[in-house]
């Protein structure tokens, strides 16, 4: 029997088409309306275009084969030379200049106008669909800015190269500490003029490729930032085999008295490299914000194309409410991330500190089960690799663990409410800003207590964080959406995706989820 015969014996039907060459930009509602609404309407046209690229098929080509051919350390070359190079795929390079051209590692700084924390963040809420791997050195790059400038000299320096396009890195978690990086043991030996030798070992350096990284170092007076540019007395020693973002290297790393200069003040350097910190748990929330959207996207393409017992899935109230479900889920996300953007534009300390540590634990906690839960709504088709949900699902926890996991972000809240009680106050009211719109919301309001010990922070947290994405969803969003989120969220939760109650208008939310 020949092949042709063979492949004549059935006909393949009932398949969904590929969620590509689509405008990501323009399929999305609640990003079009916070864009505006949080000060970024400006920059309109400059995302759709990001939106329109970012949703191409050349585009999700160069994200699956980034993924597919994973990075390689060169550490010698040929002739026994040190080397220490990374070999990268050139769909890696097409997704991390197309990032770096929209100005996605650098927007705020190098056009300072209104709003553009808030249209990075919907540069990066599209770009991430194509590859979430490439955002790493593109959000560290962002987020080292803030820090740079704890030192006049070093920020003349190095914040027009990064603006230009140089990259950032960072190097803090060693084997024996991990996010108790007071525990590092690499030392920080003064030589002379603001600068010193560093020797030691990080178990993750981030993207080594990078032209500089900040490191975390014992100096003589304690722990302190210094600033390292990438040469001599830096070995990479092997690249980690991670579970997702598979396309990004990162490294193990040794310093062998590698030359670096001191970042702010001796011994203050997790005061000195909090800034950044806080830039990049903004962008934990962006990513995570971005997962959960593609991975709505996915399940609600899937649901339109896909019949199943004599009628689409997108048709089915099971099936509905479960999307429906996850898209609220999303979309309350991407409301809150804008949102935080626009703090960091209007220079709001309080605010952004306290709520973007919240939304850090709370978003980011979320992000693992909403990408299981859009997998199964592909059922089989969603578990192969033909399909985007198997690595939507492996990126999806990273965010969770960057910058603070859980307990870190969560015990982190502590210590703001501590130094600054006026950051719970901005928080409560914001938060308030809603009140007398919907009962729920201000009886959850009522009872909200903020942490106090370590035993009860995670559920406080929790707490804050709906409050806060309820407050949002409460004064923009569709009253369909608002409505279901506070009968679902307040009061109670913890419950499986698709279990909204009795009421919620799911066909409205649906096709909210993805106009057109």
């Amino acid at each position: 029997m020949s092949l042709e015969t063979v492949r004549g014996t059935h006909e393949v039907f009932n398949q969904s088409v590929p969620f590509e060459d689509v405008d990501l930009f323009g399929l999305d509602v609640a990003l079009q309306e916070a864009l505006s609404r949080e000060g970024a309407a400006w920059a309109v046209e400059r995302v759709r275009e990001a939106g329109v690229v970012a949703g191409s098929a050349e585009a999700l080509e160069h994200g699956r084969r980034a993924e597919r051919n994973e990075p390689r350390l060169i550490t010698h070359d040929r002739y026994g030379h040190r080397v220490d190079r990374v070999e990268l795929d050139p769909s890696w390079h097409w997704l991390l200049d197309g990032a770096v051209a929209r100005g996605i590692h650098a927007l705020p700084w190098g056009d300072p106008r209104p709003g553009a924390h808030v249209a990075r963040a919907a540069l990066e809420l599209l770009w991430t669909h194509a590859n979430a791997g490439v955002m790493c050195p593109v959000s560290m790059t962002y987020s080292a800015v803030p820090a740079l400038r704890a030192d006049a000299e070093i920020a003349a320096e190095w914040e027009p190269r990064l603006i230009g396009g140089a990259l950032c890195g960072m190097a803090m978690t060693e084997k024996q500490g991990g996010s108790d990086v007071r525990a590092n043991t690499t030392r920080a030996e003064p030589v002379g003029g603001g600068w010193y030798e560093l020797t030691g070992h990080k178990w993750f350096c981030s993207y080594p490729p990078c032209d500089v990284f900040l490191v975390l170092a014992q100096a003589p007076a304690g722990l302190s930032c210094l600033v390292l540019e990438r040469g001599a007395g830096m070995e990479f020693q092997r690249l980690k085999d991670k579970l997702g973002t598979r396309s990004l290297p990162s490294s193990e790393v040794e310093f062998r008295a590698a030359p670096a200069r001191l970042l702010g003040e001796e011994g203050r350097g997790v005061a000195t490299i909090i800034e950044m910190v806080t830039h990049t748990r903004l962008d934990c929330v962006i990513g995570s914000a971005a997962g959960m959207r593609r991975g709505v996207a996915e399940a609600v393409w899937h649901a339109r194309h896909r019949s199943a017992f004599g009628a689409r899935l997108a048709e089915q109230p099971a099936m509905v409410n479960v999307l429906a479900d996850l898209a609220l889920e999303s979309e309350a996300a991407t409301a809150t991330a804008m949102r935080l953007a626009r703090a960091y534009d209007e220079g709001d300390h309080a605010l952004r500190r306290f709520a973007t540590a919240v939304s850090k634990y709370w978003i980011c906690k979320r992000a693992a089960g909403h990408a299981a839960e859009a997998l199964e709504c592909l059922g089989g088709n969603g578990y192969v690799e033909e399909s985007p949900m198997p690595r939507l699902l492996r990126d999806a926890p990273l965010n969770g663990i960057w910058e603070g996991s859980g307990n870190v972000i969560a015990l982190d809240v502590l210590r703001a409410l501590a130094r600054e009680p006026d950051a719970g106050e901005a928080f409560v009211a914001e938060c308030s800003l809603a009140r007398g719109a919907d009962a729920r919301l201000d009886a959850h309001l009522d009872a909200l207590t903020m942490p106090s010990g370590a035993w009860g922070a995670r559920r406080a947290v929790e707490d804050l964080a709906l409050a806060f994405e309820a407050s949002l969803l409460v004064r923009h969003a569709p009253s369909f959406v608002a409505d279901a989120f506070c009968a679902s969220r307040l009061g109670g939760g913890g419950r499986a995706y698709g279990t909204l109650p009795a009421g919620a208008d799911g066909g409205a939310i649906v096709a909210r989820a993805l106009d057109g």
